[in-house]
């Protein structure tokens, strides 16, 4: 057999040279795909000083990981606020830039070449979950490994810190869904109206909770100042509002809510154009006044 084959190749020196190619091609392939698999992994495991190796974390002074929070904010000027504001002793902070990737449909070595994430899942510790067989090799999580009691998403009670809140709820249903669904992920709630009277200040999270306090202040006089974001708030209303245990409102998200907003981000941001269609042409008017159509 091997007799054959050599004297085919040397009756077809163009065809041996394709495959001799091919066979190149396939090899360097195997080999750039090892290597990113190992680089991938060496980003996201061993030890490592985080204080020096992924820019702008803030780590808390307790190693106490049944105490320790981190905080995920939306930039720098955020980033200040809460450090200010933070009990230091037990909760940390990492910024992240802008809106990061969707992770939803993304392949894997996209997603591990941004460095918000790869940072974000260096900060975690517990490594990522892989489900897909093609990249079993870069799953390596470890729930032991996990740092933090608390990972807790805070962005601006806004339209862009809702999209940024979304996308990094949906990395980490991508990349750790555990962390979900051993309820050890949660969404701070910000204030959006600070209603002041001389006496007292209030501090309501939506409409409706602005609406029964001022009914409750009819007839007094009052200021009512709308949140101008995270980055703006004073580090006294930061930590009585959304940093303080005692204070904070936090919400616990779990599966039913992250497969929600899944579903949910890829219907109005994904491929599927005919349900985006019918489900605008069914809700869109309740959503008009929140249009930019100037």
């Amino acid at each position: 057999m091997l007799w054959w084959t050599f004297l085919y190749f040397i009756e077809n020196p163009d065809e041996a040279l394709r495959i001799a190619e091919q066979v190149l091609i396939n090899k360097n392939s195997r080999e750039n795909a090892e290597r990113t698999r190992q680089n991938i992994k060496k980003k996201l495991t061993g030890t490592m000083d985080l204080a020096t190796s992924v820019k702008k974390f803030v780590d808390c002074r307790s190693k106490d990981v049944s105490q320790r929070e981190i905080y995920i904010v939306e930039g720098d000027s955020a980033l200040g606020s809460v450090k200010m504001a933070r009990n230091a002793d037990f909760q940390a902070v990492i910024p992240i830039r802008g809106k990061i990737l969707n992770c939803l449909k993304a392949d894997y070595n996209r997603i591990f070449e941004s460095e918000i994430i790869t940072n974000l899942m260096k900060v975690l510790g517990c490594g990522v979950e892989v489900k897909s067989k093609s990249n079993k090799d870069l799953a390596n999580f470890d729930l032991n490994n996990l740092r933090w009691n608390k990972v807790i998403i805070c962005t601006d009670a806004d339209y862009d810190g809702f999209q940024i809140r979304t996308l990094v709820l949906t990395m980490l249903y991508r990349l750790t869904p555990t962390l979900i669904e051993k309820g050890y992920v949660y969404i701070a709630e910000s204030p959006l109206f600070e209603i002041t009277t001389k006496n007292k200040t209030y501090f309501a999270y939506d409409d409706t909770e602005k609406d029964r306090i001022l009914k409750k202040l009819a007839g007094k006089k009052y200021n009512l100042q709308r949140s101008k974001g995270l980055g703006e708030n004073e580090p006294e209303m930061m930590a009585l509002t959304t940093m303080n245990p005692e204070t904070r409102r936090l919400i616990k998200v779990n599966p039913s809510d992250a497969q929600q907003t899944a579903y949910m981000f890829d219907m109005l941001l994904g491929d599927n154009l005919a349900e985006r269609k019918e489900f605008i042409s069914k809700n869109g008017h309740d959503y008009l006044e929140m249009a930019d159509i100037s």
